[in-house]
C-alpha cells in the first residue's frame, strides 16, 4: 500500500506547499518546546518561578513559532518571560514526550545581562549552584547534570 501511495504522490507532482498541507492534515501534530540550561560566571544555573506550574522553580523554555530555530526561541521566549539576555550555546538533548505528542530540545546557554522584570508567567529568578536547587522535576535534574558533565568535557579541551 505505501509503495503504492508513493507511486501516486510522485506522479502527482505537486507543489512543496501543498504537500506540507497534505502531509500536516494526515500526520500527528506535534509541539516543539525548547528548554535551557543557562550558566552565568559562576556556573550557577539560571532557574525561574513559574507561576503556573506545579514544581514552581524549573529550567526556562518555551515553544516555537514558526520559522524559528531553536535557539532564536529559547532566547525569545527567556527576553520575553524576563528581560533577561542569554546566548544559547550548544545542542544539549532532544527527547520526546510520548503522552503529550511533544518534542523538547535543550540548549546550554550562558547569562549575558538585563535587569529582571516579573510577567504573567515568571514571578522571580535565580542562579543556583548545583548542591543548593530548590525542588525540581527528575528530568530537569538530568538534564542540569548532563549539561554540567557537557560543560567539564568542553572545559578540559
Amino acid at each position: 500500500m505505501k509503495s503504492l501511495f508513493a507511486k501516486l504522490w510522485k506522479l502527482l507532482n505537486l507543489p512543496k506547499g501543498v504537500q506540507l498541507f497534505i502531509m500536516r492534515f494526515f500526520q500527528n501534530q506535534f509541539l516543539v518546546g525548547v528548554t535551557g540550561v543557562i550558566f552565568n560566571k559562576k556556573n550557577e544555573v539560571l532557574l525561574f518561578k513559574h507561576t503556573y506550574r506545579q514544581h514552581s522553580w524549573s529550567l526556562p523554555g518555551g515553544y516555537l513559532k514558526s520559522g524559528e530555530h531553536p535557539a532564536e526561541a529559547l532566547e525569545r521566549e527567556i527576553k520575553e518571560e524576563s528581560q533577561l539576555v542569554v546566548s544559547i550555546d550548544e545542542s544539549l538533548k532532544t527527547r520526546t514526550d510520548r503522552t503529550s505528542a511533544r518534542l523538547d530540545m535543550c540548549y546550554i546557554g550562558v547569562f549575558i545581562g538585563g535587569e529582571f522584570t516579573p510577567s504573567q508567567e515568571v514571578s522571580a529568578y535565580g542562579f543556583f549552584p548545583q548542591d543548593t536547587m530548590p525542588l525540581l522535576r527528575s528530568n530537569q535534574v538530568f538534564l542540569i547534570e548532563a549539561a554540567l558533565q557537557q560543560k567539564k568535557l568542553k572545559d578540559k579541551f
